[in-house]
């Protein structure tokens, strides 16, 4: 029998929901950082449209010679939206209507050439425009080209540029995972998905689950290789460290509390979702700032004579406080004392 069966049915059937969905959600995300905006700069790619702080990245581009970005100028962002209801829809009507190997296999092979080929046309315009460049600019370094990275992260001069899928790209991936498992199943490479609802069921899950690529939780200091965020110092010690992460998702390190409550100083309109310390006992362990127990002076020596150590409990806190001869204080305290 050619019919494909029910789980695979469902999985298109939910594939065909998480590519329509691109239509209406981010499907790309470009963040821009650098020293003058430390909340840094986003530029969202729709199917349709242009979002984030367009206009400030415009005042930019024309500075070096960039062209400004205006969506009208794009096709793209005219075809996209029918080219993704397209895949979106022809996988439902596999799912509920064809329902044969053959049509799956299609369905993945021309889902599988237009993502190719939308990943060379975004290369493509990321080229274009950060090769050529106005030789009448304000600022023109020689043989300097702003072409950000297709994914991952790229300097351009003060500026770090990350290039990563959102949420919109996400599902689309998801969206061509599940197809790709339904040819798994049905052509009986892994039988054990074929015979058991509850494992398809589970990778089902699994893929959906990928879709949250804002990880919950601080991001591990790499010791002797992060750069405090304030200091400009090398964080080499695992007692004394700090970490903050924004509501955008920036990520700020530094080698010493002190430091930290620093750069909130200066950088007052950054809007701070979590803050974390390196818990001092432990091994390069960050804990939440504010749930943390604090002891301060004495014998301790932090890298910025912040001279502050976090730990996890009240009790071991005032054990150490009671061995290095300093006094307990909390979070409350201590970003009264270091504000500036």
């Amino acid at each position: 029998m050619n019919s494909i069966s029910r789980n695979s049915t469902a999985m298109l059937i939910l594939s065909g929901i998480c590519i329509l969905s691109a239509i209406f959600l981010p499907i790309w995300n470009i963040y821009l950082d650098a020293p003058q905006y430390p909340e840094g700069l986003g530029l969202s790619i729709y199917a349709n449209k242009l979002g984030g702080d367009v206009d400030i990245i415009n005042g930019l581009n024309h500075y070096i010679g960039m062209k400004t970005l205006h969506a009208e100028e794009f096709i793209e962002f005219t075809v996209l939206p029918y080219i993704i209801g397209f895949f979106g829809i022809l996988a439902i009507i596999t799912g509920l209507f064809l329902k044969t190997k053959k049509s799956v296999i299609i369905l993945l092979v021309s889902f599988l050439l237009f993502g190719i080929l939308a990943m060379y046309d975004f290369w493509r315009w990321e080229y274009n425009y950060g090769h050529n460049l106005d030789p009448n600019a304000a600022i023109i370094v020689p043989g300097m080209a702003y072409q950000p990275p297709l994914i991952g992260f790229k300097q351009l001069l003060n500026f770090g540029a990350y290039s990563i899928p959102a949420i919109g790209g996400w599902l689309m991936l998801v969206g061509g995972v599940l197809i790709g498992l339904v040819y798994v199943c049905e052509a009986g490479i892994i039988k054990m998905f074929s015979r058991s609802k509850g494992k398809v069921a589970s990778m089902v899950f699994f893929c959906v689950f990928l879709t949250n690529c804002s990880p919950e939780g601080p991001d591990p200091i790499i010791l002797n290789k992060d750069i405090c965020s304030f200091c400009k110092m090398n964080i080499s010690d695992g007692h004394f460290g700090a970490e903050i992460i924004t509501e955008k998702g920036r990520i700020f390190k530094f080698d010493d509390i002190s430091c930290m409550m620093a750069y909130k100083s200066q950088h007052q309109d950054s809007k701070i979702k979590n803050h974390y310390v390196h818990h001092y006992t432990g091994d390069n362990e960050l804990i939440p700032a504010e749930n943390a127990y604090y002891i301060q002076g004495g014998s301790l020596k932090s890298p910025m004579a912040g001279n502050v150590a976090a730990f996890n409990s009240e009790t071991e806190a005032s054990q150490q406080a009671a061995n290095l001869n300093a006094q307990s204080t909390d979070w409350n305290h201590l970003t009264q004392v270091f504000a500036k």
